[in-house]
């Protein structure tokens, strides 16, 4: 019953939304079938008389720039390309096992098979019309030969007639087979509902609108053509506007009748892999911003994600209570083991989320290489660590704070945490900030960093933060913004994508607009504080390991720390609080004294 309502609702809606389309052609044909009626009339001698011509030579002038436009805004929906997901596709021959998978869930739901599977890197699956020319894939040169170079040009291109499947990379890494199975029916039982005609032609007419109205709204165009795109823009966002409400209740009765539709297939299992989901989603976030973020802002990205996401997870199912159950269940087939080359297609999505979630260039170079999880510790946290400790001393510098241990020091000391505690310790005023380097960079980044902040900055109990703390996290976030200018300033990678390997295609960025990076950015600006925390944190653990014998870690759930005798230590952060919002340096010094930190001795910096 409900799968015949949702249905129901969703063809109701497809035809309200053709209705609207119909319409359209309606009001673009009045006027001229008044034209016809009149000349018509006048040929027969029925409309004849003073005016009479006149009037014809009107109406038949609007009848055909009316049409002429109905023509311009009928070409420009038709051939406008409509928004398609970034998203790594999947060849039979890469995955054979996970194709079979879902054409037998086809066959049980007794729905059309996608007629494609490809990857996202998100906690997320859904189903997505490629069926326009554009997204058709090019044809081989060799094809070009066979036909004796006659081109058929992209609207001749065989494309897929069902939609194709997109799931998250985590989900194929995290869930046993039967899970991924059970939470892949909803989306699968889609298609059915996809392949009735009135369905499919009321979302092609939508994607055609919202595409035309996405071509109207780009500003790189000449005065002339910005006017002609305006006037078709604007009537596409008529039409768009008139058949929103009906688009939204056909998909929900798609997704009605899916869901459905889908009762008959796993049911039970189908609850538990909902409570993968939802842990395969924390994990995931997790990793992206904890560990995954400070990779992309060093210029590495994991080459391994997906295989990372199931170290977190399994981490934090060992540290939850409430998720122990869940590492019994890894002794069962993953679903990874249904493609043939689990590695090449996690590097690629895995190179596809650093661009999609920070922006970062399509292919690998000196600045953009790939790092293993075995090789981030000395890759990743090292380099980072001893980049922000070299940044924190040459601002120490530009504030001419001094490098000796005192007064009566004649030789400059090197860069110590000494000279760093001592300076956000002192109680004498702290020094102005150095004047701005050039016109546009400088004093407007320090004071929109100072001001964003409030001011001198106060910590969760609305104790304000010592002027020289405040002083050094806005000329701290100047430099780094600078640094950050220079970086987006140089020059653009090229946006065409690599192949993993034989058989599995690199991410489809090609289809997309790639001056849009990144387009889901994982976190925003850090505050003042945020920064100095981290560069002092990063200086602490520089002196702990030159002197102490600490080692750079990787913590699958918090991202870089430190070890201390093999183990994580956990302890730091408040003890660095203490001394940029409080000024007091006795408990991180009663820290380093106890694990043999010397605090005196000059640091390496890279």
């Amino acid at each position: 019953m409900g799968v015949e309502l949702g249905a129901h609702t969703a063809r109701s809606r497809a035809l309200a939304v053709l209705r609207i389309r119909s319409r359209a052609l309606a009001v673009a044909l009045l006027p001229a079938a008044v034209a016809v009626v009149l000349l018509v009339g006048g040929s027969t001698g029925h409309i004849d008389g003073p005016g009479w011509g006149v009037v014809r030579a009107v109406v038949t002038g609007f009848a055909v720039f009316v049409l002429l436009c109905a023509v311009g805004v009928a070409l420009l929906v038709a051939r406008a390309r409509p928004a398609m997901s970034p998203t790594v596709p999947v060849a039979e021959e890469s995955a054979p096992d996970l194709y079979r998978m879902v054409r037998d869930l086809a066959d049980r739901l007794e729905v059309p098979a996608p007629s494609a599977i490809a990857l996202t890197p998100d906690c997320d699956s859904w189903l997505e019309d490629r069926t326009h020319p554009a997204h058709a894939p090019p044809r081989p040169e060799s094809e070009d030969e066979m036909e004796g170079g006659r081109g058929l040009g992209p609207a001749h291109r065989r494309t897929p007639a069902a939609p194709v499947l997109v799931i998250g990379s985590p989900f194929l890494w995290w869930m046993r087979v039967g899970e991924l199975r059970a939470v892949l029916a909803p989306v699968v039982a889609g298609t059915g509902p996809s392949a009735h005609p009135d369905i499919a032609a009321a979302r092609r007419f939508v994607r055609g609108l919202d595409a035309a109205v996405a071509v109207a709204s780009a500003s790189t165009r000449g005065p002339l053509t910005r006017l002609v795109l305006g006037v078709a823009g604007w009537v596409a966002r008529i039409m768009l506007r008139g058949c929103r409400v009906h688009a939204a209740e056909m998909e929900r009765g798609v997704a009605t009748a899916a869901a459905e539709r889908a009762q008959t297939v796993d049911y039970g299992l189908r609850i538990v892999a909902q409570e993968q989901v939802g842990l395969a989603y924390a994990g995931w976030d997790r990793l992206l911003t904890r560990v995954a973020l400070p990779a992309w802002r060093m210029g590495r990205w994991p080459s391994r994600l997906d295989a990372g996401v199931v170290a977190a997870l399994t981490e934090l199912s060992r540290r939850d209570r409430l998720a122990e159950g869940f590492t019994s269940r890894l002794g069962e087939r993953p679903a990874c083991d249904l493609l043939e080359e689990p590695g090449a297609i996690d590097e690629a999505t895995s190179l596809l989320a650093a661009r999609l979630f920070h922006g970062g260039p399509a292919e690998t170079g000196p600045d953009w290489a790939p790092v293993d999880w075995a090789e981030y510790p000395d890759e990743v946290v090292d380099r980072k660590w001893r980049t922000d400790a070299a940044r924190l001393h040459r601002v120490l510098d530009g504030l001419g704070v001094s490098r000796t241990a005192g007064p009566g020091a004649s030789e400059p000391e090197g860069p110590t945490l000494d000279r760093v505690m001592d300076h956000l310790t002192s109680a004498a005023p702290p020094p102005p900030p150095p004047p701005p380097s050039s016109p546009s960079q400088g004093t407007d980044d320090g004071a929109t960093a100072y001001e964003a902040d409030g001011g001198p900055e106060s910590d969760e109990d609305g104790v304000p933060a010592t002027e020289r703390s405040a002083a050094l996290a806005a000329v701290l976030s100047a430099e780094l913004a600078r640094e950050e200018a220079a970086t987006t300033a140089g020059p653009t990678a090229s946006p065409t994508p690599s192949t993993a390997s034989a058989g599995q295609g690199g991410p489809d960025l090609a289809l997309w607009d790639d001056g849009a990076l990144p387009l889901f950015p994982l976190q925003p600006p850090r505050t003042g504080r945020e920064l100095l925390g981290d560069h002092v944190t990063a200086m602490v653990c520089c002196a702990a390991m030159d002197t102490a014998g600490a080692m750079p870690g990787l913590d699958w759930l918090d991202g870089p720390s430190l070890l201390v005798n093999g183990e994580r230590s956990a302890d730091l952060g408040p003890r660095v609080l203490s001394l940029i919002e409080e000024g007091d340096p006795a408990p991180l010094r009663a820290w380093l004294l106890d694990l043999g930190v010397r605090a005196e001795k000059p640091v390496r910096l890279v």
